[in-house]
């Protein structure tokens, strides 16, 4: 139990700094608290809601990891360099994916809904 605490604790600091310190973050964290009411209210059925959610969650994610990247790129390499730029860029291809992959499930649903 002492372990699944502390990485808690690690995951917690994580999102806090995420969120206190990029835009991207705060703005996806933004689209979580409109869509978790939103979802509620436009999901026909348990899944729809479900998928709409995790959708949201998965972006969330996937911006996270994005961010993750780009720190430690910049960590390990400050000065603006080609590959360094190719890897940041894959890592943001990854979370505009995710960006896609919910817009598909969201449009979906209202076109089913109305």
């Amino acid at each position: 139990m002492t372990a699944l605490y502390l990485a808690f604790l690690n995951s917690w600091r994580g999102l806090v700094f995420g969120a206190r310190t990029e835009r991207a973050i705060r703005l996806e964290l933004a689209l979580l608290a409109l869509g978790l009411p939103a979802a509620l209210l436009l999901g026909g059925g348990l899944w729809v809601r479900v998928a709409l959610l995790v959708s949201l969650l998965l972006m969330l994610g996937a911006e996270f990891l994005n961010t993750a990247v780009e720190k430690l790129c910049d960590h390990l390499h400050p000065d603006r360099h080609a590959r360094i730029g190719i890897v940041k860029d894959l890592a943001s291809a990854g979370a505009f994916l995710t960006q896609v992959i919910a817009a598909l499930i969201w449009v979906t649903a209202l076109i089913d809904r109305f």
